[in-house]
């Protein structure tokens, strides 16, 4: 997720945008992987977060070529969180709201991130789960038209997810091909 030219950082300074925009026909952009396995408990794909990216790569990629990344999963973390050992599981999205609603608990909706979250506990242990809903892919989706991109892409797209499909057929008309 690179938001300047000067963003420090290995996998950051490799990505030459500038170059990618002159020399690809499309590039994919990853946005998404902020709350990650070994990482810190938070969405996956905040929204503020991808927005600052799109910023960035619309100066140097036309916007055309560019195609937004959307997660199609989300994490659970055990709690507490501890840097370098605790490591959250992957979890589907219709998975997460059926584990909510199995252990009782009330999903929340993050604005700043447009993303959903809730806590539980299992067996003593403190845990909580973000992932995507309706709401937050209409987010992501609206956010790849403002931009005027080429589309977007999703990982997982072999994850069950009925929300998005029908998210996404109420706003465009689905290409499987470019």
């Amino acid at each position: 997720p690179k938001t300047s030219d000067d963003q420090p950082g290995l996998l950051y300074e490799g990505l030459d945008y500038k170059a990618i925009g002159e020399y690809a026909d499309y590039t994919l952009l990853m946005t998404y992987e902020y709350g990650y396995t070994y990482g810190p408990p938070m969405a996956v794909s905040p929204i503020n977060e991808v927005e600052r990216v799109l910023e960035y790569a619309v100066t140097r990629i036309p916007h055309e070529k560019i195609l937004m990344g959307v997660p199609n999963y989300g994490y659970d973390w055990p709690l507490p969180y501890v840097r370098g050992t605790t490591k959250a599981d992957t979890i589907g999205n219709v998975e997460a709201v059926e584990l909510a609603w199995n252990v009782g608990a009330d999903i929340s909706f993050d604005e700043t991130a447009q993303s959903p979250f809730y806590g539980y506990y299992a067996d003593n242990i403190e845990h909580v789960v973000w992932f995507e809903d309706a709401k937050s892919i209409d987010a992501k989706l609206r956010l790849a038209a403002r931009y005027d991109l080429a589309g977007v892409s999703y990982w997982n797209i072999m994850k069950f997810f009925p929300q998005n499909w029908l998210v996404a057929n109420s706003l465009y008309d689905i290409r499987t091909e470019i």
